[in-house]
């Protein structure tokens, strides 16, 4: 006998009975899935398909009163289970967002729009807005324009519906006044919450901040005054209900033409986004900073 390396020849699948290609199905649904163990998962009956050699398979994930359907595909020998998603590009939410009457900075006709849902309290948005204004805003110049959307969350939050609404209100009369209270609260954020983190200070800095503001904008203050006084937050929860509708989980959510980013990410990735939506517009870039030249140091010697 010679000693060697062979090929093997793989053994022939074995056809599955129908019963344990559900069991497989199930199990390969939950793990795949993370599926809660208090849901039921339910094979529906097979159906021809679209894609050559696969069958449609619907499966029903439910608990108590509460079930959702969810196509798959399984492979006619039972083998392959496959799930083929469909996204609907005319009405994603992505690409309607409204920003109808906002304040907008930059060029309001811009090409490349950024749409920032903010929370003026989020140290995280914070962070963003630091990184928008002014060097994206410098770095762009009149190549894009930025409009903010309100996203309070309250429940961490508890002076941020209250400055949402403020800023609304100033937005009402000037945009400029907006975005300079949107700039002083995302610096000053610790001054407004104060130390011993009293809301009703935090309202009254709130509102003596867009009192000066609209002095020093010459807005009319009386007009101003009953807003602050009404608080009407019907305009802030129709922009947080619309978040909603955009799977927005929390602040900051930047969109730049569409494109999702989510939390406060580095500058560069920011500008990674802002490029492709300007390239897909048809406009070129501006050319990245350049690093300051470091001068050159003395060569180390002895004396």
């Amino acid at each position: 006998m010679t000693a060697g390396c062979k090929a093997q020849i793989a053994p022939a699948k074995t056809a599955l009975d129908p019963a344990t290609i559900n069991r497989r199905v199930e199990i390969k649904v939950r793990s795949e899935f993370n599926i809660p163990q208090d849901y039921n998962v339910t094979l529906g009956a097979r159906k021809p398909s679209q894609i050559p050699g696969y069958d449609a398979l619907p499966i029903t994930l439910s608990r108590d009163t509460k079930s959702q359907v969810v196509d798959f595909l399984i492979s006619t020998d039972g083998n392959m289970l496959a799930r083929l998603e469909k996204f609907d590009l005319a009405r994603d939410p992505v690409f309607s967002i409204d920003v109808a009457g906002r304040p907008i900075r930059g060029n309001p006709d811009a090409k490349v729009t950024v749409v920032n849902f903010d929370d003026l309290e989020c140290p995280y948005c914070a962070r963003m807005h630091e990184s928008l204004f002014p060097s994206t805003l410098e770095h762009y110049k009149d190549k894009v324009r930025f409009i903010y959307k309100d996203n309070p969350l309250t429940e961490l939050h508890p002076w941020a519906m209250h400055a949402a609404v403020n800023a609304n209100c100033l937005a009402a009369q000037s945009g400029d006044a907006y975005w300079k209270y949107v700039d002083y609260l995302h610096s000053h954020g610790d001054e407004i919450s104060g130390a011993d983190r009293n809301p009703a200070k935090s309202f009254d800095a709130l509102n003596r901040i867009a009192r000066q503001e609209a002095t020093l904008a010459k807005l009319d203050l009386s007009k101003l005054d009953g807003c602050l006084v009404a608080q009407n937050e019907t305009q802030v929860r129709a922009s947080a209900a619309e978040a909603l509708t955009l799977r927005i989980e929390g602040a900051p959510a930047v969109f730049v033409d569409g494109e999702r980013i989510d939390g406060a990410q580095p500058e560069e990735l920011v500008w990674r986004a802002i490029d492709r939506a300007l390239r897909a517009a048809g406009i070129d870039p501006p050319s990245p900073p350049t690093a300051p030249v470091k001068p050159p140091q003395p060569a180390g010697g002895g004396k």
